[in-house]
């Protein structure tokens, strides 16, 4: 199976200005991200990015960027414009790796890569852990995911789901990690947003809302969480030291 890995990376965050180039252990974040991808086995590497000075960093630590436009709404969009312009065919799998994923492992790279391939129904493919926290469970900044018995998504909500009216129900934490054939992507990004996508602010519910399946890797191991402000970074250079 051959697969690429493309790496949405912007100066320009609310939350934290210049995060991929946030220091760890002596390299930009994005850095460390694209050894991450490196190391699961993808055929190629690049870093799909609108500003010089992430490019730049990205090139003098021996990785591949290219250039894409500032407007983007979404880092989806930004990966078509990316492998549009590297000539990728439409069955190509492409693999969205955040550009705030320092700690992501590389063997999960590959199989959500991996999934795509083997499940032919399937548009897309991500990734889940089961939620061991009860605190995570009524948190809506962490994403939940209910997959049907063949392992694909029914749906992806900031909510309590599934509602447990009785005892034994399991949840699980959606990853934003995922896996797209390269004619999909560059469909996906002309699609409808759609009115699911609206209320819980998760792209993914476009797929779902136009029909498409989404296969759902289940990981046992507790996937790390990406980082979202200077406290989080704080944490990674801690595990990283």
């Amino acid at each position: 199976m051959k697969f690429s890995v493309i790496i949405p990376a912007r100066y320009a965050s609310t939350r934290f200005p210049g995060k991929p180039l946030a220091d760890i252990a002596g390299k930009p974040m994005i850095a460390r991200v694209c050894e991450r991808a490196a190391r699961s086995g993808a055929a190629s590497v690049h870093v799909a990015t609108d500003d010089v000075r992430i490019a730049q960093a990205v090139r003098e630590h021996g990785h591949q960027a290219v250039m894409t436009r500032a407007d983007h709404a979404s880092g989806t969009d930004r990966l078509a414009e990316a492998a549009t312009a590297l000539g990728m065919e439409d069955d190509h799998i492409v693999v969205n790796l955040q550009g705030d994923e320092p700690l992501m492992e590389p063997e999960l790279v590959t199989e959500v890569a991996a999934a795509l391939a083997v499940m032919p129904q399937s548009s897309l493919s991500t990734a889940c852990h089961p939620i061991r926290d009860p605190a995570d469970v009524l948190n809506p900044n962490v994403v939940k995911v209910v997959i049907d018995r063949h392992g694909y998504a029914l749906y992806f909500s900031r909510a309590q789901i599934p509602h447990p009216r009785e005892a034994g129900a399991a949840w699980y934490r959606h990853a934003g990690l995922y896996a797209y054939r390269a004619g999909f992507l560059r469909k996906y990004a002309a699609l409808e947003p759609s009115p699911l996508e609206r209320a819980e602010a998760l792209e993914q519910l476009r797929a779902l809302w136009h029909g498409y399946r989404i296969a759902v890797v289940v990981s046992e191991r507790e996937i790390p969480p990406g980082v979202d402000t200077p406290l989080d970074l704080e944490a990674v250079r801690r595990m990283l030291a």
